[in-house]
């Protein structure tokens, strides 16, 4: 099977990689992250225009892309610039919506993909982990309406966002599949109350706390008390997108690290003349390789039957926490003390390559999945 990118996915990834280049330089970032800003509006409306936004969606929805492949290009490429601006907030938020909104909720997408408004999904909960129907914030019937009470966790974007996009529990038990709902809440409705803050990597998440928030029946998305398997579809295109992302990351911290160790000189010879750390470096470029196999992997599998996509991509997963783990380390330790300055670009792809572990699910939780499945499928 030919996994060559095509010449559209090709163009689209060039022209990422040069504007990050030109436009997203690690200054330029640093400003960004020490901003009390949670991203740059200047750059969010700069990816619009350059129609990245429109790649995370299928035509339908008034998007240019959308495929897993797509997707793949996309975050590998802001992966490497370490890009803070909220693309995995409206991949989920917005991929919902298309999913299963109504004629009003998907109007905003053309909003969504132009940059003009912006989206978060709340799913994450104070006593969850990572499974995605550990939802205990209540959503009851009230008149012509409903009524939220509940809190949610690191809410990428929550705090900027325009709308949230949240998962609710509508009937049934804490843990159930069944009994969930979504809802399409804005931002400013009366009783939402948003704790903004900045991650270690420096992505701008929020605590939201729902206290009675009234939404009207127009609000639901989709079917009532039915909302897991979109729920585990849009989760799905997160891990994707976040395994790419990873992989751009790793490969811009081997780059980094590779250079450093053609120009650091150690007793009159660059250290990466000295066998050992070659070795060391010769392993990290065989991981990262598995990694890019198991992401094209994910990729190819998101048009198959359930059991094959989500092992694929909990597969992906679980080797974005073990192989980045690595990486981080081992980049950090061939640099020696630099490795950890502040400064210096190398911490802030290792942070961010951490952080990625923990985002819907680390490995330890998908190596479990990936069994759990194989057992549902044999």
């Amino acid at each position: 099977m030919d996994f060559t990118h095509t010449e559209d996915r090709r163009m689209l990834a060039d022209t990422i990689a040069r504007f990050v280049r030109e436009n997203y330089a690690f200054e330029a970032r640093a400003d960004i992250v020490q901003s009390d800003a949670p991203f740059s509006r200047e750059r969010w409306s700069d990816f619009a225009e350059l129609g990245l936004i429109g790649a995370l969606f299928e035509e339908q929805d008034g998007g240019f892309g959308g495929a897993g492949f797509d997707i793949a290009v996309v975050f590998e490429e802001l992966g490497k610039g370490l890009v803070v601006e909220p693309f995995l907030a409206t991949l989920l938020a917005g991929r919902a919506l298309a999913a299963a909104g109504n004629a009003e909720q998907k109007a905003l997408l053309e909003a969504v993909i132009s940059g003009e408004t912006l989206l978060a999904f709340a799913h994450a909960e104070p006593q969850g982990r990572y499974g995605l129907s550990d939802i205990a914030l209540r959503a009851e019937a009230a008149g012509d309406g409903y009524v939220l009470t509940g809190d949610k966790s690191v809410v990428f974007n929550g705090g900027a966002a325009d709308h949230i996009v949240v998962l609710a529990r509508t009937s049934g038990n804490e843990a159930d599949r069944d009994g969930l709902s979504l809802f399409l809440v804005d931002a400013q409705t009366a009783g939402l109350t948003r704790r903004p803050y900045k991650t270690i990597d420096g992505t701008g998440a929020a605590e939201c706390r729902f206290d009675a928030v009234t939404v009207p029946a127009s609000a639901l998305i989709g079917p009532r008390d039915q909302a897991y398997p979109i729920v585990e579809d849009i989760a799905g295109l997160g891990l994707l997108a976040l395994s790419s992302e990873a992989l751009g990351a790793m490969e811009t911290a081997k780059t980094i690290t590779l250079d450093y160790l053609q120009t650091r000189k150690q007793f009159g010879r660059p250290i990466g003349a000295f066998q050992a750390l070659q070795h060391r470096m010769a392993d990290m470029l065989i991981e990262i390789e598995q990694m890019r196999s198991v992401v094209i992997n994910a990729a190819s599998a998101m048009t198959s039957d359930r059991l094959t996509r989500e092992k694929a991509l909990s597969a992906a997963k679980y080797l974005t926490g073990k192989v980045g783990r690595l990486v981080a380390e081992d980049c950090i330790q061939l640099h020696g003390g630099i490795g950890m300055t502040w400064e210096y670009s190398l911490p802030h792809y290792s942070k961010r390559i951490v952080m990625i572990d923990h985002i819907l699910g680390d490995e330890d939780h998908h190596l479990a999945r990936y069994i759990a499945l194989s057992k549902e499928a044999a």
